[in-house]
């Protein structure tokens, strides 16, 4: 467990593929947080907290679950409403627990997972008895756990307002509603009602400050797109203003960017039901990039079903990340970090101060149109070859997250690469310390996706293939061993650009820097800490969906 400078201890063995608590981009100047862990014994729901100390007037106490839910057995059958609440019931006893822990160590606010409570899976009317009532906290100020026979089948808001009630704690959780809809509505289903995936928010007193209504539905039959896009915002005593949006909802410009964009949100609550894919979108990866991006802090939190590929939940600020993601673990997480009430981002080129090293100053003259120039004593060095030599290698195609993808292999100690596709083209500058038997290609994609969902994306990745042949770029894997210093970047055509770093044993790292240099974003990274699986800048053109 990472303490102090970044240096590492365990408190106990662990597999490869486990995090928990992590300081990312540790350096001496961006050291914000000291971080410690405990283990909590909590029955068969074991949790492991980190804990990190920070001065207690700047930052709030933040806690997010990742849960193994208990599941229907057959989400397709009919059931009562009786049954139904017999099953949610069971999860919302593991969420009251997880408040408990939380509450002894001064937790604020509580993240539970999307799908947390009733599963996933269901048709539209076997959900059914699984949805409570929701009336619209605009205009009924409710407090399901002092109030609770004001409204029919709203079991499950009631018990989740008494725990935030118990605990002292701001409470968000995501649960199925219905609203029955007149048949003058233009809009309304046949069946008389809509159905929503919905996020509720309750204060510590277990007031329903607010919901948000899921507008990007990923394969969800069982749900309804609300009319209106909600832009759920909710204002705290200890920390301001968060926004609220749910999985699938953070690759689209509305409402996750309009979020951050119109109203003054420095701080995200995300529940999430992400089934990872590599090398591009595992949960812990995206959320990072979000947070990193947008200059924000994301408390994610995400189910954990492995065998689905379904783990990845963290308290994400734009320097540090507290995380946990396990594919043999067979429980559940609670995440407790103590985060900046004003995160602090990464310094962009323009403002960046200090003296330029050698490999910055190489790109800088790259981009400027001068041959590739070392000024060794008094001579200055331009070799026009080494500049040119990235159009010798091969270029090739390899399937990347379904995608055609366009690569160039990376071979060598050092080299200056480059790869274009439609508009888009990517540049790698590079050295490596040392040579692994492992094979790492620049790609580029520009281009519609569409694939488990449409939308356009511009990508530059360096990514580690699973083998050695070509056509094993773009698989996915989570160990390497290779170590760059490196600038990545390309002529985007959007500002909407997302850092994907990870590193080996699924470990989530920073760039140094990131930013605009003429007309190209690059990120910029040396010191990594283990094998570079992905380095990637992922860019959005939200208009060309």
């Amino acid at each position: 467990v990472p303490e102090g400078g970044g240096s590492s201890r365990r408190l106990r063995p662990m597999p490869s593929r486990f995090m928990v608590c992590i300081m990312s981009g540790a350096r001496s100047k961006l050291a914000l947080f000291l971080c410690g862990c405990y283990v909590v014994a909590l029955g068969a729901h074991t949790g492991e907290e980190c804990v990190a100390k920070h001065h207690e007037a700047e930052s709030y106490v933040a806690a997010v679950y990742e849960h193994l839910s208990i599941l229907s057995p057959n989400p397709l059958a009919l059931t009562s409403r009786q049954q139904a609440l017999e099953l949610m019931n069971q999860n919302l006893d593991i969420y009251e627990q997880q408040v408990m822990t939380a509450a002894q160590k001064g937790v604020q606010i509580i993240v539970f997972p999307e799908d947390g409570i009733h599963g996933f899976n269901f048709t539209r009317t076997s959900i059914y008895p699984f949805l409570d009532f929701m009336p619209s906290p605009q205009v009924v100020r409710w407090n399901p756990c002092l109030e609770p026979h004001r409204f029919n089948d709203t079991e499950v808001l009631q018990r989740l307002s008494c725990m935030a009630i118990k605990g002292d704690m701001f409470l968000v959780a995501n649960l199925g509603t219905k609203q029955p809809c007149h048949i003058s509505d233009p809009g309304c289903p046949n069946d008389g009602r809509y159905q929503f995936n919905t996020d509720v928010v309750f204060s510590n007193n277990g007031t329903l400050v607010d919901r948000y209504r899921k507008h990007n539905l990923y394969f969800e039959a069982a749900f309804d797109v609300p009319l209106k896009v909600d832009h759920t915002t909710f204002d705290t005593p200890f920390a301001g203003r968060f926004g609220v949006f749910t999985c699938f909802d953070i690759l689209f410009f509305n409402p996750a960017v309009r979020l951050l964009r119109d109203y003054e949100v420095k701080h995200v609550v995300y529940p999430t039901a992400w089934m990872n894919q590599l090398p591009l979108l595992a949960a812990i990866e995206i959320q990072k990039a979000f947070a990193v991006a947008f200059g924000v802090n994301v408390l994610a939190a995400n189910v954990h079903h492995p065998v689905l590929g379904m783990t990845g939940s963290g308290i994400h600020t734009p320097l540090k990340s507290f995380w946990y993601h396990d594919m043999e673990n067979p429980n559940g997480r609670l995440i407790i970090a103590q985060v900046a009430k004003n995160p602090v981002g990464l310094i962009d080129a323009e403002n960046a101060t200090g003296e330029m090293d050698l490999s910055h100053s190489k790109f800088l003259k790259i981009l400027s149109g001068d041959p590739y120039c070392e000024k060794d004593a008094q001579e200055v060095h331009c070799d026009e070859a080494t500049k040119w030599n990235r159009n010798a290698l091969p270029t090739f195609h390899s399937e990347m997250m379904y995608d055609n993808f366009t690569l160039v292999p990376v071979w060598g100690k050092e080299g200056y690469l480059h790869v274009c596709s439609n508009g888009l083209c990517c540049y790698l500058l590079y050295e490596r310390p040392t040579l692994s038997e492992e094979l790492y290609a620049l790609g580029v994609f520009d281009g519609l996706h569409t694939v488990h969902g449409t939308y356009y994306i511009q990508v530059c990745a360096l990514v580690r293939c699973g083998g050695l042949g070509f056509d094993t770029c773009g698989q996915e894997i989570t160990e390497a061993t290779g170590i760059f210093e490196f600038h990545l970047w390309g002529n985007f055509s959007t500002s909407y650009i997302f850092p994907l770093f990870l590193t080996s044993g699924m470990t989530l790292d920073v760039p140094d820097q990131l930013g605009w240099e003429n007309d190209h974003y690059f990120l910029r990274k040396s010191g990594l800490s283990s094998g570079l699986v992905t380095a990637a800048l992922y860019g959005r053109l939200y208009e060309r969906d």
